[in-house]
């Protein structure tokens, strides 16, 4: 039995850190959506329980994972969380940038627990698969619902947002200038500031304005200690808001990915193939989000 499960790419429309906690994680209220491009993780799923074979990498940019592929741990943290569970190998088509703020190697780890959970529909109820993707990283819960949310905490708090009928995508650009940029980096900066907000209430939106004004407000609190590491963010996101018909020019994450949001999918696809003729060298694609309710 083979199991593809998509792992779209995680973008965070505002993202706002209110605090260090004593255990050095830092609170965080992000909104998020998810794109229509992404990566693809399909399991084959082996014939004894327990079982689990090799992880297998392809795609643009297989060679840039270093180190323990997150979905090696998942099948560890899955055989440990129930012995008796249908596992198997895996094959990840690696189609996003790694290290780019679009939380790629989460999303394939949520994929991963989809499929597990999809191939084993007998065991599936009993294990707890939201704090199983808590502690495979920050980003995994809200990854693992794939759909429009508030993350609140270190990630784990997930305030599902619906989909308003009449306004259900939103049209961007992703940009990323292929210079990989830590997480843990950025925070570190962050940390030397020492700067932290208020929560802020997020509203539901009527309509793309309303959700314009929120994402204004909001801003990303890792913008500005991710511009002072890679300064080329500045450029990108410069690209991005030059181009006609962008409404709004924004970091995702930790960076050093940015999208701009258009109104209409032509404008989108028109700004992208123009980026990517002045940029040869940048990851430019276009893309629809869902829009949250």
């Amino acid at each position: 039995m083979r199991i593809s499960e998509r792992a779209p790419a995680k973008i965070n429309l505002t993202l706002r850190v209110l605090g260090r906690r004593a255990d050095g994680y830092h609170e965080l209220e992000s909104l998020v959506t998810f794109a229509d491009v992404g990566d693809c993780v399909t399991l084959t799923v082996a014939g004894e329980p327990g079982a689990a074979g090799n992880v297998a990498v392809s795609g643009p940019f297989a060679g840039d994972i270093d180190g323990q592929n997150l979905l090696e741990r998942t099948l560890a943290l899955l055989r440990e969380a129930d012995p008796g569970l249908r596992l198997g190998s895996v094959e990840l088509e690696k189609n996003l940038p790694v290290a780019a703020g679009l939380g790629g190697g989460s999303a394939d780890a949520a994929a991963l627990l989809r499929a597990v959970r999809r191939a084993n529909p007998e065991r599936a109820p009993g294990l707890p698969w939201h704090e199983l993707a808590a502690r495979l990283g920050a980003d995994v819960p809200v990854c693992l619902a794939g759909t429009p949310a508030v993350m609140r905490g270190v990630g784990e708090q997930i305030e599902g947002r619906g989909l308003r009928p009449g306004r259900r995508r939103l049209y961007a650009v992703l940009v990323n200038p292929r210079v990989r940029l830590a997480t843990a980096d950025v925070f570190r900066v962050l940390a030397a500031k020492g700067a932290a907000h208020r929560p802020l209430a997020v509203p539901a939106f009527a309509d793309l304005a309303e959700l314009l004004d929120h994402m204004r407000a909001a801003g990303n609190d890792l913008e500005a200690p991710a511009l002072a590491l890679l300064p080329v963010i500045a450029e990108v996101k410069a690209a991005l808001a030059g181009q006609p018909a962008c409404l709004h020019a924004a970091m995702s994450g930790s960076g050093p990915t940015c999208f701009g949001l258009f109104a209409a999918e032509a404008s989108a696809a028109r700004a992208a193939a123009a980026l990517a003729l002045r940029h040869p060298g940048w990851w430019v694609v276009a893309a629809s989000l869902d829009f949250p309710a």
